[in-house]
């Protein structure tokens, strides 16, 4: 159910958000794996890279558990099992995996756990920013023919508290406050069996409605997150290419019947958000145009495959 994030902080000041305490009680930052791995994005959808909060001791032996790393991940686990070369051709959708079945089902066997960090609104921490931090798991996937590892991550969904209820039954497991950060990536010291208690559903949150502008994730802009009200009556251009290929398909395309019933625009239509839930997509069209259309739109979804950390 969660599909579409946001993160568009710079890495400076998203290492900051994420402030934390050391084992001896220092103020310490995150240090960074990879930077130039992080894309900003005010509209981040499965495939895409987002920047994941883990434990120093998945990636360096004999480092303190309590000391952290931020590294970007592919969002859409690939299994360390998966034997083609294209991660891609994966079957199954890991981009999220419920509370009640991840320790369970084969596709998240021997897996890690880190925190995503999605940023909201909360007090004035860090430049006003304090990561909206999803629980998740990840797993390291090496090609079977060589090349470059690829970290990936799944984020675990569980019931929905009541106020989202109406809105979907699932909602992201939302690690709310420090200790329960701390604890969760402590893997060091806490058991995956004491750190699964922590994953229940939270009602400390903050929602709206967004546009539809969402729906497509070359749409990277501030509007992504204004609540939809505020957009009424604005006109939201695209971008030249998808101009260019929108008049190509009025000029080329053969022409259509018009509809026997009128059909309502989805166009204006707002979809409730807090930037990690999506509104169900609508009936695919038919015909030539159609599938052309529905051709661009997965091209337009499915982003570069992230690839590994390269760690030292």
């Amino acid at each position: 159910m969660c599909g579409r994030t946001s993160c568009h902080l710079p890495k400076e000041v998203l290492a900051r958000a994420c402030a934390y305490r050391d084992r001896q009680g220092r103020q310490r930052l995150p240090e960074w794996r990879d930077p130039d791995r992080y894309c900003p994005s005010y509209n981040k959808s499965p495939r895409s890279s987002s920047p994941v909060l883990l434990s120093r001791l998945h990636l360096e032996k004999d480092a303190d558990s309590s000391e952290r790393i931020i590294a970007p991940m592919r969002w859409g686990l690939v299994p360390y099992w998966f034997r083609e070369a294209d991660p891609s051709k994966l079957q199954i959708n890991t981009s999220n995996c419920r509370s009640d079945t991840v320790m369970e089902k084969r596709s998240f066997k021997s897996e890690q756990v880190g925190a995503v960090a999605s940023p909201e609104d909360w007090e004035k921490v860090w430049d006003n920013w304090r990561p909206l931090t999803m629980a998740g798991i990840f797993d390291c996937w090496e090609p079977p023919e060589g090349g470059d590892c690829l970290y990936s991550y799944s984020i675990i969904t569980v019931d929905s508290c009541k106020v989202m209820n109406d809105i979907h039954n699932r909602m992201p497991a939302i690690l709310d406050g420090e200790e329960a950060i701390s604890k969760w990536l402590d893997f060091g010291e806490v058991s995956a069996q004491e750190a699964l208690k922590l994953i229940h559903p939270t009602e400390n949150i903050a929602f709206h409605a967004v546009s539809s502008m969402v729906n497509s994730s070359w749409n990277n802009a501030p509007e992504c997150l204004l609540p939809a009200h505020l957009l009424v009556g604005k006109e939201l251009k695209a971008s030249a290419s998808s101009q260019k290929m929108l008049q190509w398909l009025a000029t080329k395309s053969p022409k259509k019947e018009e509809p026997k019933t009128p059909q309502k625009a989805e166009s204006d239509v707002p979809q409730w958000s807090s930037q990690f839930l999506q509104k169900s997509p609508g009936t695919p069209k038919r015909g030539s145009a159609g599938l052309l259309e529905r051709w661009l739109k997965r091209g337009q979804e499915e982003e570069p495959v992230a690839k590994r950390p390269h760690t030292q």
